[in-house]
């Protein structure tokens, strides 16, 4: 079970969004190379490398030495516990049927807007 530290560290890593972007990416792309992680983003390789520590830190990207680079993956470990904390599997089923219905309202909702333009 996480500590309350390892909770607030998984909270401060999801708060920025920067770093829920380099999340996203690295869920579509795993095991992508942090040079062409930052290539994503408008700010420097440095400041891509300053959110990867963060999350590394809190445990939801484990990194890997390839030659010269680093290899990237999400692990989405950390927020399954948070999931676990709040949330039985009762709950989390209901949980996932709402977000279905969220995102389908929302698709299409965009979907009636594109046709109005």
């Amino acid at each position: 079970m996480a500590t309350e530290d390892d909770m607030t560290a998984i909270f401060h890593a999801l708060a920025h969004e920067t770093r829920r972007r380099i999340m996203d990416v690295l869920k579509a792309r795993p095991g992508i190379a942090v040079g062409e992680l930052a290539q994503e983003f408008d700010v420097t390789r440095i400041a891509v490398m300053n959110h990867l520590a963060v999350l590394e830190q809190a445990g939801l990207v484990v990194s890997q030495k390839d030659g010269r680079s680093r290899r990237l993956w999400l692990n989405a470990a950390p927020i399954q516990m948070i999931n676990d904390r709040w949330l039985d599997d009762y709950a989390g089923h209901w949980a996932r049927k709402l977000t279905g219905i969220k995102y389908a309202a929302e698709a299409a909702h965009a979907k009636s807007k594109k046709g109005q333009d």
